[in-house]
């Protein structure tokens, strides 16, 4: 898994190959592709297709609906903002990663009880950032994090240097990819 997942809004089925290149020129091979649009099974459809070396998961997924069209259109992994059980059952039933929002030690004591120890910590920021991360690694050791929703460049790294965390998410790494692509074009 890359260490890097951006978050990525495809407002229009146009922008996917603009968004995607400039991830890629950037060396990151991940998108996090948000169903928050009334594209987003089409963008990740086309995104798996036209860009089989990259690991395309689909995000913002709240319940079984959006799940099952996120894993017909050819999703390799689901993100939620919280825990939805629906959601787990059907990607442990298809052998697919989810990476549930869990930010509570009940929360994650649930997921650990569906099998799954890796959680997205959603927003970051407001739920205490690294701190937290480390409060509530002590009695969850089994448990990696990924920190989506504050982070950026300037916490960046101190987010990767900490073992617990598996991956960092945010949407900064699309604007900075696209702000690189288009300064290399000029």
């Amino acid at each position: 898994m890359d260490k890097l997942i951006p978050v990525v809004v495809i407002k229009e089925l146009g922008e996917t190959d603009k968004i995607l290149t400039a991830l890629k020129k950037s060396g990151i091979n991940c998108a996090e592709i948000t169903f928050r649009t009334a594209c987003a099974a089409e963008a990740i459809a086309y995104a798996v297709k036209n860009y089989p070396e990259m690991n395309i998961g689909a995000g913002t997924v709240i319940n079984a609906e959006q799940c099952e069209k996120a894993l017909e259109a050819g999703a390799k992994f689901i993100v939620s903002p919280g825990l939805s059980v629906p959601v787990a059952n059907i990607c442990k039933e298809r052998g697919i990663t989810y990476y549930p929002g869990c930010v509570t030690p009940t929360e994650i004591m649930q997921a650990l009880e569906l099998g799954i120890t890796v959680v997205k910590f959603f927003p970051a920021n407001v739920y205490g950032g690294l701190r937290a991360l480390k409060a509530l690694a002590a009695p969850f050791p089994q448990i990696k994090f990924i920190p989506t929703g504050g982070v950026d460049r300037s916490n960046l790294e101190d987010f990767l240097n900490f073992d617990k965390v598996y991956a960092v998410g945010g949407s900064f790494m699309v604007s900075e990819a696209l702000e690189k692509m288009e300064a290399e074009n000029k």
